[in-house]
């Protein structure tokens, strides 16, 4: 049993410091007469590290890198109408200053046809890293503007430039399902604060309580009510991990309040979440459409990940077979959010 844990806390340690393995890219594309308008924007401190610095290289006037990055935008970001492309003309680069660098791209392209379906293909996967995602906010003159989100697995989208455009909140649900299930450290404290309960009963109040935690500061930092640096909130996320995983190894008949060590908790949890679309810049209309289907996907993925781990939690510690096991996940959660809460800090 102890070389187990010992090699479970290995695992721990050499485990990346970086909870959200996605970064997000926002776009633009404006329907013009004759051809479209394309801007991306990126934070090059979030991208993978090559990526990372070739971008930040060619936004500070390296000529290489510059070239390199308006091929990168020429071959990964291709649009065509009704089976003809759209050809790409004028580029350009332009970076900001501050710890967060932001980096702009535009590309002018003009194209044979003016109606039609428009097709996006955004391959920008290829130069960023496969946990890249880009939402694009497609604006045809006279229509309501249309948001699109290109995932992992997702890269294509068609627009019917004739067609009245519709909502597109779903797709913000499918962003929101994504970021919980890849951010391992809200993962991780969801599993730690389940750890040592039993029964249907207190599960609903701990995860209810979680959710409304979240929820309330999801909603007010993205609709810019509040505004906590992520170099605070990261840290206060990994401290929130460790606290109720040692909890769970010093006070493991405290089940009674750990709703409410939820709900604290998951205004942390919730300042997290809304990096995801506090950074995207969208226009507030969009934004409120885009926090209600990425706060039902959030939720749909927390509800999935519970519905899965919980059962086999609970079987495998049943007497008889691992029953210490919530108090070693506890002892190698702990351990991570230590990792991470010294990484962050640092």
């Amino acid at each position: 049993m102890i070389g187990r844990l010992l090699a479970c806390l290995l695992i721990a340690w050499a485990w990346p410091a970086q909870g959200h393995v996605t970064t997000t890219g926002f776009a633009t594309l404006d329907v013009v007469d004759g051809g479209l308008a394309y801007r991306l924007t990126v934070v090059a401190t979030e991208l993978e590290d090559q990526a990372g610095r070739l971008i930040h290289a060619a936004s500070r006037g390296d000529g290489a890198a510059a070239e390199r990055v308006r091929g990168f935008l020429r071959d990964y970001a291709t649009f065509s109408i009704d089976g003809e492309r759209c050809r790409p003309g004028a580029t350009s680069i332009l970076g900001s200053s501050g710890s967060d660098y932001r980096v702009v791209l535009d590309m002018a392209l003009s194209c044979p046809k003016t109606i039609g379906t428009l097709t996006i293909r955004d391959d920008w996967i290829e130069v960023t890293g496969s946990h890249f995602q880009t939402v694009m906010r497609v604006r045809v003159p006279g229509r309501s503007p249309i948001e699109l989100v290109f995932l992992e697995g997702q890269r294509d989208a068609t627009v019917d430039l004739d067609a009245p455009a519709g909502s597109s909140w779903l797709t913000f649900v499918v962003m929101g399902v994504e970021h919980i299930l890849g951010g391992f450290d809200h993962l991780l404290f969801l599993l730690a604060l389940l750890a040592m309960t039993r029964g249907l009963w207190p599960i609903v109040r701990i995860v209810t309580g979680f959710t409304l935690g979240h929820s309330v500061t999801l909603s007010l930092a993205v609709l810019g009510v509040v505004e906590v640096p992520g170099r605070i909130v990261e840290p206060l996320i990994a401290a929130t991990i460790i606290w109720v995983a040692v909890e769970n190894l010093l006070a493991p008949d405290g089940g009674r309040w750990r709703w409410a060590v939820g709900a604290v908790f998951g205004l942390v949890h919730g300042l997290g979440f809304a990096s995801a679309l506090t950074e995207l810049g969208l226009p507030h209309d969009a934004m409120v459409r885009a926090l209600i289907g990425f706060n039902i996907g959030v939720e749909l993925g927390q509800l999935g990940f519970v519905a899965l781990a919980m059962p086999i939690l609970v079987w495998l510690a049943k007497p008889g077979r691992l029953a210490r096991l919530p108090q070693g996940l506890s002892v190698v959660v702990a351990s991570m959010g230590v990792v991470w809460l010294v990484q962050r800090v640092l």
